[in-house]
């Protein structure tokens, strides 16, 4: 009995170890990516030309576009505004191996 009692406190001891809660951390960088629209199609496709080839982007819950000035575009001039081949400078996040938008700059 002094024998069985010590190896029954070491299992229960063993099992509470591994059945610990798992903590996931997910890593958020922001970085910046120039070059030219070569396909947009708004809220689902978003591909640009960069020195390093073409790059698809995933549209956020909030993109702001705006000019390379500062001032941020109405919804009409976005429509009239964002075409292929326009140079653009896009700020992004990465999540895992996606980039999502969160700001699109145009020229002036």
């Amino acid at each position: 009995m002094k024998k069985t009692l010590p190896v029954i406190l070491c299992a229960m001891v063993a099992s509470a170890a591994f059945g610990a809660d798992v903590t996931t951390t997910t890593t958020t960088t922001t970085t910046e990516g120039t070059g030219t629209i070569t396909e947009y199609s708004p809220g689902s496709t978003f591909i640009i030309k960069e020195s390093s080839g073409p790059v698809t982007y995933h549209y956020g819950k909030k993109v702001t576009y705006v000019t390379r000035s500062g001032r941020t575009l109405s919804d009409e001039d976005v429509r009239t505004r964002i075409k292929v081949g326009l140079p653009v400078h896009v700020r992004f996040s990465t999540e895992g191996r996606d980039r999502i938008i969160e700001r699109v700059e145009l020229e002036d």
